[in-house]
């Protein structure tokens, strides 16, 4: 650990040379964390066997090649593990890929800017490119970037709850005083800094002792860069009773299915069975059923919640895992043990010259179990969930690219379901570029110094002295802020009348500091000063704040007492109505060796200095994003620090306030809104537009009053103050310059601060919802035909229209290649034309339902009458069956364009460019269907078919189409016509 007694001083000032940083990267290293270990590849693909269908597949694989090792035959058994393999590992392919898109957050954290001294002067650099010997500045509401000793403090407080586990904050200072003061701290020294723990209050500098893994956050290892996934959201809800609903249909239907085909065998005497074979058949099938208990004791169970929360299965039935696999399958062979026992007592068992069953009875039992198995893998979505994953990763890396840094993955599709954007007004609605419009400071004669050398120096020192701020000379020459823009501007200000403000900053040795305060609405700095040669507090903040605490006033003639305060008043509320924000400042001498001083009760004798004019442009696309987000219906209200003139007039330049009813029932101050009964201000943050001169606490409580009603609130903020309502809010929006604790509290940055980013977020979170209604509207669809068919198959005479391996091919376009299609559709902006969804809706809309039903019933009535047809002269050949299969299909493959248009006049053709998967994955699906045909031979149970089949096939299919199409063309007509 270096200290200051081996530490250059001069380094220290003019902080490292270039050299000196490549020289300490090389043997120190670079400030980066090693990222977690994560699972090997192989790990990651072994746990997508541990789905228990998946493992019932397996199962039944395994017997199918067993029983055909005896036929001769291994085909069927073979294509079942073909179709295994191929799922899960495109379904590890595709969670492998999304969890990459994580990356992101790790590279947003190590470019964070950080600022240092390098080569004499203050400069900033991405967090990444710190090195040992560094000189960094940190102050309030900012992350520690490394671990370092402390130079220099004013009023340090750290929050370094983060590597101690404790929430109270530490008072930190420099080895030198904490040795004066007799301070001791044994387990993480008082004058050190750690590396990811915030300032709380207050700023310093120190020199970085260890970077990247050499930190102690990096060598405790908790340094883990993980994505939270946040609470459990409607969507999760809503996605969770869907599922657990197909679940206990498809069980439901497999069960139907199975009966069904289990009854046609015994009426059409294709199970040729005695009466002891048929009792060892029934004990076996209940053996079967009781050890397949893991797999239908959970669904049952969350069929039975669906329709009553109270009603549950015993634990024991809805256990997983391979404890509950064991006793299932013991108390599987308890119950045909039992069953074998009854049969032998009453001497009901086959004898061995008739068998306990025929081969080709076990066959066709086999053939019926795994029609049934993968009717449930038909039925249950395994899709759905990675659909949502996919979807929500391209959306997370797509936002990022349009400036919106998602942290938690939730947010990108509750931002969607917003109704509610309380935002601030710097930076967000303008541009966050201070500049100082005007000067009024009595004590000169002009806005510009004079020669009053003692007055002018003041002033200087008042602004320089009382600052976090500092000025970087470019490459170019032009001088840059950097920190907080207010008082960067101040600092332009002093530069441009060619005052060097760190001489009057290095003059002013610093005693105490409160930083500045939502609450207080100003920032003090006492010291002793280079100008007065005596200690001097230094105020500036609020107008009406400081003012008020002001009982003289500095004159270019001297001090006097303020007797008539309106006319400043009037001169501050000229600029207020103009949108500017108003800094004004004012002092106090105090008398030397001064023991204790209270800066809460500072009294009300300050002498005041004058105030500064700055203005802050509206960002010029703020009025369009403002008027697209209530045409969304999606309330904005402007909560800010500045006073109700400023607030009111920039709400009136964006669009917010047309009228003056609006100005009387929209506008609210801080201190009314705190005076308000918590009935009065529910009723009246309805019509809320602006609150002006509001604390931390006011807005925390605005967003409570607003969710409390049901609205979905969204907001944004930049400082250590706003992290409350950030982390209250369902969606919490960060600006990129804000502070960390404000990042860490957020759901989502807006790298670059603007409104307009929000809008783009809420488009992206809309079109996600959308994209996951696509998949279900198309998933559900072939789900409902699907079951039909295999339902209805053995009552018209065709036990298997669609074979095990068939239906797994069906099975893996409903579930990979649909969620890849449509979960990367690009957004649209249309989806700013009707209001938010009401959070209670179901994700399957009465639009939906109506048309997953119709479509289903039209599929499945066509594709009925069409079996019919092939198997008139009573006899089904491959080459009939291998046309239905293509048909049923390409049913489908024409359904997903379909299915890309929901919610959508457009043709399905529109923008395909802009989505070259969706083009890619339709194309592969396409190609596959061709090929599994022509040369799918036995495992597919098809036979080739000629390209005049082909023709019509495709071109037959494709009426489903050209009839959305015409559908989509009429309703433009309408649309156009009416409008």
């Amino acid at each position: 650990m270096l200290t200051p007694n081996q530490r250059d001083r001069a380094i220290v000032k003019q902080g490292l040379t270039s050299e000196q940083v490549e020289l300490n990267r090389q043997k120190y290293g670079r400030n980066v964390l090693t990222p977690p270990k994560r699972d090997p590849w192989w790990v990651l693909f072994l746990e997508k066997f541990a789905d228990p269908v998946i493992r019932i597949l397996m199962i039944a694989a395994i017997i199918a090649l067993v029983v055909g090792g005896f036929q001769g035959e291994y085909v069927e058994g073979l294509g079942i593990i073909m179709a295994i393999f191929l799922a899960t590992t495109l379904a590890f392919i595709n969670e492998y890929r999304a969890n990459q898109a994580f990356a992101i957050l790790n590279q947003y954290v190590d470019d964070v800017q950080v600022r240092v001294m390098r080569d004499g002067r203050f400069t900033t650099i991405p967090r990444k490119d710190l090195v040992v010997g560094d000189v960094v500045y940190v102050e309030q509401g900012e992350e520690i970037p490394a671990d370092g000793e402390l130079l220099e403090t004013v009023s340090l407080l750290i929050d370094e709850s983060k590597i101690t586990g404790e929430s109270e904050t530490i008072q930190k200072m420099t080895r030198q005083d904490a040795e004066e003061q007799g301070v001791h701290e044994d387990t993480y020294p008082i004058f050190n800094v750690y590396r990811s723990t915030i300032v709380d209050q207050g700023n310093g500098l120190f020199a970085v002792s260890a970077v990247g893994d050499q930190t102690e956050i990096g060598q405790l290892a908790t340094a883990v860069a993980t994505v939270e996934s946040g609470d459990e959201t409607p969507l999760n809800q809503q996605l969770e009773k869907l599922s657990q609903l197909i679940g206990l249909v498809g069980l439901s239907f497999a069960t139907l299915i199975f009966s069904a085909l289990l009854l046609r065998g015994l009426l059409t005497r294709e199970l040729l069975l005695t009466a002891p074979q048929g009792y060892f058949l029934g004990v076996l099938i209940l053996s079967v059923v009781v050890f397949l208990t893991p797999v239908w004791g959970p669904v049952v169970s969350d069929g039975l919640g669906l329709i009553d929360e109270s009603w549950e299965l015993p634990p024991w039935l809805t256990e997983d895992g391979l404890k509950a696999w064991l006793k299932s399958l013991l108390l599987g062979l308890a119950v045909a043990g039992v069953g074998v026992a009854i049969g032998l007592l009453l001497d009901f068992l086959p004898t061995l010259k008739e068998g306990w069953l025929t081969t080709e009875v076990s066959s066709s039992l086999l053939q019926y179990f795994m029609v049934a198995v993968t009717i449930i893998v038909v039925a249950v979505p395994e899709g759905l969930p990675m659909s949502v994953t996919l979807s929500l990763a391209y959306s997370m890396k797509k936002m990022a690219a349009s400036n919106n840094l998602v942290r938690r993955m939730h947010a990108c599709e509750t931002i969607g379901a917003a109704t509610v954007i309380c935002s601030d007004k710097t930076g967000t609605l303008t541009r966050n570029k201070m500049m100082i419009h005007e000067v009024n400071f009595p004590s000169l004669h002009s806005t510009k110094f004079t020669d009053l050398e003692f007055n002018r120096s003041l002033i200087a020192e008042a602004i320089a002295g009382n600052s976090t701020a500092d000025l970087d000379l470019l490459a170019d020459g032009q001088v840059e802020a950097i920190g907080n823009a207010t008082e960067g501007a101040l600092l332009l200000w002093l530069d441009h009348e060619k005052l060097d403000y760190m001489d009057y900053r290095r003059g002013f040795h610093i005693h105490f500091r409160m930083s500045f305060s939502a609450q207080n609405k100003w920032m003090a700095t006492l010291g002793r000063s280079g100008v007065t040669r005596k200690d001097i507090l230094h105020l500036k903040g609020a107008p009406e704040v400081i003012l008020e605490r002001c009982s003289h006033i500095l004159t270019e003639y001297g001090v006097f007492p303020l007797h008539n305060k309106e006319p400043i008043l009037a001169a501050i509320t000229t600029y207020q109505k103009r949108g500017m924000r108003i800094l004004s400042f004012a002092y106090q001498d105090l008398p030397d060796n001064l023991v204790e001083f209270d800066l809460e009760n500072m009294g009300h004798y300050l002498n005041w200095l004058g105030f500064v004019a700055i203005e802050d442009p509206l960002r010029a696309e703020v009025p369009q994003a403002i008027q697209a987000c209530r045409k969304a219906g999606i309330q904005v209200k402007v909560v800010t620090g500045d006073g109700a003139e400023t607030a009111q007039e920039i709400a009136r330049q964006i669009g917010l306030c047309e009228d003056e009813s609006t100005w009387q029932m929209g506008c609210l101050t801080g201190p009314e809104f705190r005076q308000m009964p918590d009935e009065e201000a529910r009723e009246r943050v309805k019509s809320l537009k602006v609150l002006s001169r509001a604390v931390p606490l006011d807005k925390l409580r605005l967003v409570k009053l607003l969710q409390e009603q049901g609205e979905v609130v969204g907001v944004t903020g930049d400082g250590t103050n706003d992290a409350a309502a950030l982390k209250q809010a369902k969606v919490g929006l960060a600006m990129g310059s804000g502070t960390a604790i404000a990042k860490e509290a957020s759901d989502i940055i807006l790298l670059d601060d603007s409104f307009q980013s929000i809008v783009n977020a809420i488009i992206w979170g809309r079109s996600l919802y959308e994209n996951i209604q696509r998949f279900i509207l198309f998933q559900l669809t072939i789900n409902v035909v699907a079951l039909g068919i295999a339902l209805l198959g053995p009552f018209i005479g065709v036990s298997l229209p669609l074979t095990v391996t068939q239906m797994l091919w069906v099975n893996l376009i409903m579930d990979t290649f649909a969620a890849l299609a449509l979960a990367t559709e690009p957004p649209h902006d249309s989806v700013l034309d009707y209001p938010p969804r009401p959070r209670d809706a179901f994700i399957i809309s009465g639009k939906m339902g109506w048309n997953i039903c119709i479509s289903g019933v039209v599929f499945l009535i066509f594709l009925v009458g069409f079996l019919l047809y092939l198997q008139r002269d009573h006899l089904m050949t491959d080459y009939e069956l291998s046309i239905f299969f293509a048909v049923f299909v390409m049913l489908q493959f024409w359904n997903l364009f379909n299915a890309r248009c929901l919610g959508l006049k457009q043709s399905a053709f529109n923008k395909l460019n802009e989505n070259w998967s969706f083009v890619a994955i339709a194309t592969t699906i396409l190609v596959g269907q061709v090929v599994i045909i022509q040369f799918g031979g036995e495992v597919f149970r098809t036979v080739p078919l000629s390209l005049e089949d082909w023709s019509w096939i495709i071109g037959g299919t494709s009426v489903i189409l050209w009839i959305g199409e015409i559908w989509r063309f009429a309703q433009r007509l309408r649309e156009s016509r009416d409008s």
